[in-house]
């Protein structure tokens, strides 16, 4: 009897010796000299393949992807949330029509063609968050945000045990509440975020406060990256390409499922050529509280070292943003691969940011078929009568060990 394929030794924190070491192995004893898949290009040209040497020097004041918001733009800030309060709706009823920023907008609606057609991440600075209460802050985020995507996502299905939809999520150490044997994921630990993509077509962060050391957010071009393996190792971009085991995390009903990490869109009339690369590596890997399902099939040796040539090729073309205080981080998940590095907390400082997932119904792309389940999930459905936007950080589903998956 043929022995049972096992999983090859790779953990959510890349060894780059381990990679090169698998590199070297694969290269000496299988036939890596696969072509492109049909239609693949060979090379992707566009302002969304970028190297942070493209740049100037963050941290010198000349950096393009920062927009510094105006004292008349601050002021109109203020009167739009002194408006939508004023309104006395609910939270989810937060949109541009109640919460307007007239002079503001038409700059915000830039921004976004620049995240779905440009360089593909900006950052807005800077938010007086000090003086607003968590409500208001939330209120101004989600208000200000809803003109770059006006769509919110839902993070979570359930708050406080009640079917919702929960678009809002705290990014923040949770291990020194307790927590530490139900996080399943880096997002609630001070440790590095490994490259990676989270779900949806815009990721945006707000900081509330800062880390007194560390917490840097690392972003890099997954296009670039795409340019790079196609040129070296096209093998490894038609493994990105075939369907890949996803644990499922326990899962009610499915405990794995199947897609590709890498998919291709061929230019048409309305839109340019494209990629997409969706991908999180501890959904192969296992994280804290949700470790590798031992029960569902191992990824290849191929897939390892594919996972971890995404995240050093990442890696070495990053561009690390210099996010303070009161600013807002958006990205275009769709393209773009973001990451964190390891932090110290202390009883001044504590890293809070806020995440919200969005689209834009005016520039989104062409959600990639596989994707579409997941997509669905996420932005169909989503009513203002049930969305929640939790005050303090909780964390969610799927990253909670002792969680049931109800949804993948």
């Amino acid at each position: 009897m043929a022995p049972s394929a096992i999983q090859p030794d790779i953990s959510y924190e890349p060894d780059f010796e381990k990679y090169q070491n698998r590199t070297k192995r694969r290269l000496a004893s299988e036939d890596t000299s696969q072509a492109l898949p049909d239609g693949f290009p060979q090379q992707l040209k566009s302002d969304l393949v970028w190297d942070a040497s493209d740049f100037p020097q963050v941290g010198s004041g000349n950096e393009p992807w920062v927009y510094n918001l105006t004292a008349v733009e601050l002021e109109e800030i203020d009167q739009a949330l002194a408006h939508f309060k004023g309104l006395q709706k609910s939270l989810g009823h937060i949109q541009p029509e109640t919460f307007p920023l007239p002079t503001l907008h038409s700059r915000l609606r830039s921004l976004s063609h620049d995240l779905h057609f440009g360089r593909g991440f900006c950052v807005l600075r800077r938010l007086p968050v000090e003086k607003w209460t968590r409500e208001e802050n939330v209120i101004v985020y989600a208000g200000v945000s809803s003109h770059i995507g006006a769509i919110r996502g839902r993070q979570d299905t359930k708050h406080e045990g009640v079917p919702a939809d929960v678009v809002l999520s705290h990014i923040i150490n949770l291990n020194a509440t307790g927590n530490q044997k139900t996080i399943g994921a880096p997002a609630y630990t001070t440790d590095k975020q490994v490259f990676h993509t989270d779900t949806g077509d815009i990721v945006s962060l707000l900081a509330l406060s800062e880390a007194a050391e560390g917490g840097e957010s690392q972003i890099a071009s997954a296009w670039k990256v795409y340019n790079e393996i196609a040129k070296s190792r096209p093998d490894l971009i038609r493994t990105l390409a075939e369907d890949w085991i996803i644990d499922g995390f326990k899962h009610a009903e499915r405990p794995y499922f199947q897609r590709p990490l890498l998919y291709h869109q061929p230019a048409t009339e309305e839109a340019p050529e494209r990629v997409v690369i969706q991908y999180s590596r501890r959904t192969f890997t296992g994280f804290g509280a949700l470790p590798r399902s031992v029960s569902i099939p191992p990824i290849t040796e191929a897939q390892a070292e594919a996972l971890d040539a995404l995240h050093f090729l990442a890696d070495k073309h990053s561009l690390e943003l210099d996010i303070k205080k009161g600013d807002i981080q958006y990205i275009n998940n769709l393209s773009i691969f973001h990451a964190r590095r390891g932090f110290k907390d202390n009883v001044l400082k504590r890293r809070h940011l806020l995440r919200l997932w969005l689209r834009d119904p005016e520039y989104a792309w062409i959600t990639p078929e596989p994707l579409q389940e997941r997509w669905q999930g996420l932005y169909q459905g989503v009513t203002a009568e049930k969305e929640v936007f939790p005050l303090h950080p909780v964390i969610r589903s799927a990253s909670n060990g002792t969680a049931t998956r109800d949804q993948a």
